[in-house]
């Protein structure tokens, strides 16, 4: 019996690929991050709809001991913001760590995922001016995301959604392209 060249191939590909897929990773992404309505319970009208939205960046690492789960750490860089108004410099900048749970369902080389988990959260905004204040808060809140990886080896590259809550603002959604690379 001949098996086609090309056949073969693709079917070692696939194994290469299947196995790379569990262990240890570590991986880095672009973040578009959007943060609307910063203050808003202490907003007067004055500074109007003061928002983050920034390319920013993350860092990932995790355990995926079976192909359909894997133990997830985050570390998002929320970005940061500037406005003067009426003489005064208001600033605005945060950062999050998150620990998720993470679902797979591999599909040959694809792998479609949800996360879900905790995120800490830091905020920090400042007043400069006439008016001067600096506003530090943190707080813990559940996190959510889903999204696509391409698997080659034990690259991967990742496109996911994330939301999650931050006091005072209308929560966080944070769009990543990024990539992976598993340890056997």
């Amino acid at each position: 019996m001949r098996i086609p060249l090309p056949a073969v191939l693709l079917a070692l590909a696939g194994t290469a690929a299947h196995a790379a897929d569990n262990g240890f990773y570590l991986g880095a992404g672009v973040t578009q991050v959007k943060l609307d309505d910063i203050g808003q319970d202490f907003d007067t009208g004055s500074i109007g709809n003061f928002k983050i939205d920034d390319t920013s960046w993350k860092l990932i690492a995790g355990f995926r001991p079976l192909d359909h789960f894997a133990v997830e750490f985050n570390y998002m860089d929320l970005g940061s913001e500037s406005r003067n108004i009426g003489g005064v410099q208001f600033d605005a900048d945060g950062k999050a760590y998150a620990g998720y749970l993470v679902g797979f369902l591999p599909i040959t080389l694809i792998d479609l995922y949800a996360k879900a988990g905790l995120v800490q959260w830091e905020g920090d905004a400042r007043g400069r001016g006439p008016l001067n204040f600096d506003f530090d808060e943190d707080g813990t809140e559940f996190g959510y995301g889903f999204g696509v990886q391409a698997r080659l080896g034990s690259l991967a590259g990742r496109l996911e959604y994330e939301r999650f809550d931050v006091d005072g603002t209308d929560g966080v959604e944070l769009l990543t392209l990024g990539a992976t690379w598993t340890f056997l």
